[in-house]
């Protein structure tokens, strides 16, 4: 048997006042975002901000239903209206932020095991790391470069060729 140790480098900001501004800004955005959750049921609610190389930025917020697995997470509703809108830009920020109103959020969320992977995969479509930031409605932020750093073992489309 044989072992390998995997790690990620996480940045750690207290607040958003440590962020470029470029940064505070998308943060903002996704913090507004995340008022036009459509969360009845849960009360979690979601926004993400995307900033494409062209210059363009894409929102998206959580969306439920009652037949609960039919949602879908805020990430994935912004990455796939990029793919649709702007299929040949990529791009270069992924801003999360969350809020609930059923009690306060004060540290970072973090994308769910399928947006991982659907951020995976928009990585390799574009050829190159998204830097991802992710927020509660208030107190760290975390930020990585790459999805690498929340999923170091991507499910990849050459596993797919024999």
């Amino acid at each position: 048997m044989k072992e390998f140790t995997i790690t990620s480098k996480v940045e750690v900001y207290s607040s958003e006042s440590e962020l470029i501004q470029e940064e505070r800004d998308l943060l903002q955005s996704a913090r507004e975002t995340a008022d036009n959750a459509y969360a009845p049921y849960s009360g979690f609610r979601v926004g993400a901000v995307l900033r494409m190389d062209n210059g363009e930025i894409l929102t998206g917020s959580n969306q439920e239903n009652v037949a609960y697995p039919s949602g879908l997470c805020a990430e994935r509703v912004a990455l796939f209206h990029a793919g649709t809108v702007f299929p040949s830009a990529a791009a270069t920020h992924l801003v999360i932020a969350c809020q609930s109103v059923n009690f306060e959020v004060n540290r970072p969320i973090t994308p769910c095991g399928a947006c991982r992977q659907v951020i995976a995969e928009y990585e390799s479509r574009w050829g190159k790391p998204i830097r991802i930031l992710m927020a509660g409605a208030k107190g760290e932020i975390y930020a990585v470069n790459g999805i690498g750093g929340l999923l170091p073992l991507a499910f990849e489309a050459n596993e797919l060729k024999r």
